[in-house]
């Protein structure tokens, strides 16, 4: 691709994704529980000037990052597994997976909750071998196709490096389905009077057994090796619900502290007192723990009052219940504040996650599609057919297991053995269990056949007997 038309296409595309870029940072933000209150201006609001204020605490309420936290529990605390038909080639993919699989589904939900879009970047390591891994979601700036289908065409990733010399450059990677193309150009210079090609890619010449620094990064994907994982079906952040009322809940629980805080410190009001000045007041006060003051009569109003702060104590608890109820309802997640639901059914346990199924499942159509991608990508690394590919989820809840005990019991059977494994709360691998309750089978009958070979029975003494007579 020519430098020119680089230069447009970064131009074209970088205005509208810095919005973006400024949404996702704020989620972020309070996912690490940094708050709007901790920057709140105190100056704009009208209690400032107000002498009898003096306290300031600003306190955040992580409302956000414990309903992104939960969503990602809830999903992917046992990622999804894939069948495509063949258990060998099933075990295979399950290799190339490895051990990062699961970190990498948490922090693809993490991100997308965060910026209403997650990406997962593959490619082939020196070593021939497939790697993956989580791409910063306010790097990728994505090219869609103006068709239904809406297909990826190419992703333009930018990032900032720092050279030797301490100099600051903004990296463009433009991928597409066959190659990627380097360029970059100092922080401080515009993209018509800085951008250059990058020579950031290091190949080996095997004609002449030399290494070769190149702009252009071939691959033999068949297709842009980057998978978008959106949020929702509108990719948009799980902040944008419960902002507002977060705001809310932190500046109305500041403001209580701040109230408490301000009625510890006792305002003296001295009437018609000519004693010493104030400061020696209180200096008196707090050594000898009295003050003397003269009265010239019952009409005479010298003498000494104290001021005190009546705070609204009732109306503040009411409003932070109503919106910490709202945040929950909202944000759709589940509340932890203790409930009396240590016996709860199951029907009772399932409508408490009714709202946290009702998000997890938007993002779980979403995420389905980018995880079929992503197996085929792998398939085709391997050399494996992948005709259809059935994925299988699982959600982490708080269950009643001795109502689910009770049902698998009832319902022996009725259903398969391999089925009831399944859905005991005690089974966590239906397989391996079927396969040690084979196990134990075949040991218990072997176990009768070593009794009743030393215990011969009656009956096989007198058919014995007739046979030898």
């Amino acid at each position: 691709m020519e430098i020119e038309v680089v230069k447009n296409l970064i131009k074209k595309h970088t205005m509208n994704h810095s919005e973006i870029v400024c949404k996702s940072l704020t989620a972020e933000r309070y996912y690490r529980n940094k708050n709007d209150i901790l920057t709140y201006d105190r100056k704009k609001d009208e209690d400032s000037e107000n002498p009898l204020r003096n306290a300031d605490n600003r306190i955040s309420s992580n409302f956000h990052g414990l309903l992104v936290n939960q969503k990602a529990s809830y999903m992917f605390t046992a990622p999804p597994l894939f069948d495509i038909g063949k258990k060998e080639s099933n075990k295979r993919i399950t290799e190339v997976l490895g051990d990062n699989y699961a970190k990498a589904c948490k922090d693809l939900c993490i991100n997308a909750a965060n910026s209403g879009i997650a990406w997962l970047h593959y490619w082939i390591n020196d070593n021939k071998e497939f790697e993956y891994g989580v791409v910063d979601s306010k790097q990728i700036i994505p090219i869609w196709s103006s068709s239904l289908n809406k297909k990826l065409l190419g992703v333009l990733r930018t990032y900032k490096d720092i050279d030797d010399e301490g100099e600051t450059y903004d990296i463009y990677e433009y991928w597409n389905d066959t190659e990627c193309q380097a360029f970059k150009k100092k922080s401080s210079d515009t993209i018509d009077e800085g951008l250059q090609a990058y020579s950031m890619f290091t190949s080996f010449i095997v004609d002449t057994n030399t290494l070769q620094q190149s702009d252009i990064f071939k691959h033999d994907f068949g297709r842009v090796p980057f998978i978008p994982f959106g949020n929702n079906n509108l990719m948009t952040s799980d902040l944008d619900n419960v902002k507002p009322l977060i705001d809310v809940y932190d500046k109305v629980f500041s403001g209580f502290v701040n109230d408490l805080e301000d009625i510890q410190e006792i305002i003296f009001i001295l009437t018609n007192y000519e004693g010493e000045s104030l400061g020696e007041f209180l200096s008196q006060l707090k050594k000898y723990k009295s003050i003397k003051v003269e009265n010239n009569g019952d009409a005479d109003k010298s003498g000494l009052e104290t001021l005190t702060i009546d705070i609204p104590v009732e109306a503040r608890e009411k409003l932070l219940t109503i919106t910490r109820k709202a945040i929950f309802e909202q944000g759709q997640g589940v509340d932890p504040q203790p409930q009396e639901f240590g016996n709860a059914s199951g029907v009772a346990l399932k409508f408490l996650y009714s709202l946290l199924e009702l998000k997890s499942g938007l993002t779980e159509t979403e995420f389905k599609l980018g995880f079929g991608e992503f197996v085929r990508a792998i398939c085709k690394y391997l050399n494996v057919e992948c005709k259809s590919i059935i994925q299988t989820w699982t959600r982490t809840a708080v269950t009643n297991d001795s109502e689910l005990a009770s049902i698998c019991t009832s319902s022996m059977g009725l259903l398969s053995n391999l089925t009831l494994y399944k859905n005991h709360p005690f089974v966590e691998d239906a397989d391996k269990e079927a396969e040690q309750k084979k196990k134990e089978g075949e040991e218990k009958q072997q176990d009768n056949d070593d009794y009743k070979d030393a215990f011969p029975n009656k009956y096989d003494n007198e058919e014995g007997n007739k046979d030898e007579q």
